[in-house]
């Protein structure tokens, strides 16, 4: 399989970022890892090595981004407008750097973002606060409120991060028309911790209209064996 590392100084973090992609060509997907996971998680989790044979047929092309969350949700030190602050320059580093870059390696104009547990949040608050750039977004035990991560807060900027804040009350047909183009996938388990915020932030996609699924497994299901079976079934 191929597997190339890749690091670069980021403007928008002012730090150096790395990620690894698994796969010569076919559909780029975006990968983000759980809570203060590293870019070479989904590797050490056996993740990888269970794709390895649709990564080596070229169907598809994983991008597995690192991730600063210890330097925003996580980071108690700093107030939460500017923990989601941080967050939103890291989005800005995926859009302005991580992006391109897919773009220049893969010809496929399509791309996928998946993450299980807090990278699930990643991979559907991407999805929906930058309409149009992924085409499908895989959220796998996901918690979607991250008021809960941000002292309760739900203005200013820590408004614009949280799913469950902002999508109630988006009405813009310049946002809504592209994410209505976007296929949403939330599946997590009966007894997640969070299966009520699932079922929340699936209800408000469709009823925007967003062609979103909610698929509920038996059991907790919040584990690497599980998400496995997920991600055979989802992406």
């Amino acid at each position: 399989m191929n597997r190339d590392y890749r690091k670069w100084w980021s403007p928008a973090l002012s730090r150096d970022m790395e990620l690894l992609v698994f796969g010569s060509g076919g559909t780029p997907v975006l990968v983000f890892p759980t809570s203060m996971g590293r870019f070479y998680q989904w590797e050490d989790f056996g993740m990888v090595a269970h794709m390895a044979d649709r990564i080596d047929e070229g169907w598809l092309q994983l991008w597995c981004v690192d991730s600063v969350d210890s330097e925003s949700f996580y980071d108690k030190k700093r107030p939460a407008q500017e923990r989601a602050a941080r967050h939103i320059a890291y989005e800005g580093y995926l859009v302005d750097e991580v992006l391109p870059s897919i773009r220049s390696s893969n010809g496929v104009d399509y791309l996928v973002t998946i993450g299980a547990s807090f990278g699930a949040f990643h991979a559907l608050a991407f999805a929906t606060r930058r309409p149009g750039i992924a085409r499908k977004a895989i959220g796998l035990s996901g918690a979607y409120d991250s008021a809960r991560w941000l002292d309760g807060k739900r203005e200013g900027a820590a408004y614009f991060v949280n799913p469950l804040a902002f999508l109630p009350y988006l009405n813009d047909e310049r946002y809504l028309a592209p994410l209505r183009q976007t296929e949403i996938v939330i599946a997590t388990g009966h007894d997640d911790p969070h299966v009520d915020e699932s079922r929340r932030v699936a209800s408000v996609l469709q009823e925007k209209g967003v062609p979103a699924s909610l698929h509920v497994w038996d059991g907790w299901a919040h584990d690497w064996p599980y998400w496995k079976e997920m991600v055979d079934v989802f992406l």
